[in-house]
């Protein structure tokens, strides 16, 4: 019963926290936690204390890692452009979008939110249409709300 269980009449019954014929599939979620607190990053499913990533992109112990994703700054950069800026690929179709977060303008980068808060947070620095650098930081709160700061 691989240490899991005792046998008896040839049948494993299994210590609390595991299952399977022969004990071997542990009940614990604790090692499919991802750093955002969801079960495997919400991208798969927890087997055997295992993830079992469903998002083929996804890999890794807990399905955090995406080699061909963007990073979060380039992902958002275009809308955050538009937002702040007026300007940008997304320039005519930013109010259809571009609404997924909330915005909030800051006068310098030292106004910027800094680590340490609760909620993930991104700081990002990426260059505007004119061959300008801009800033902004991107983060999620724990009601799943994205939120980002710009410089103006």
């Amino acid at each position: 019963c691989t240490g899991n269980g005792i046998c008896k009449c040839r049948v494993c019954e299994c210590f609390p926290n595991f299952t399977g014929s022969a004990c071997d599939c542990s009940l614990d979620i604790f090692p499919c936690m991802a750093s955002n607190g969801q079960i495997c990053n919400g991208r798969g499913t927890c087997e055997c204390g295992t993830c079992n990533c469903t998002d083929p992109k996804f890999q890794g112990p807990t399905c955090e890692m995406c080699q061909t994703c963007l990073g979060v700054c380039a992902e958002h950069k275009d809308c955050v452009q538009c937002r702040a800026f007026d300007k940008g690929e997304k320039k005519e179709t930013c109010s259809q979008e571009c609404m997924h977060f909330n915005m909030t303008r800051v006068e310098s980068r030292d106004k910027l939110p800094q680590p340490g808060q609760p909620d993930p947070l991104s700081h990002c620095k990426e260059k505007d249409v004119d061959d300008c650098w801009f800033y902004f930081t991107y983060s999620v709160n724990s009601n799943g709300e994205a939120n980002v700061h710009v410089v103006e």
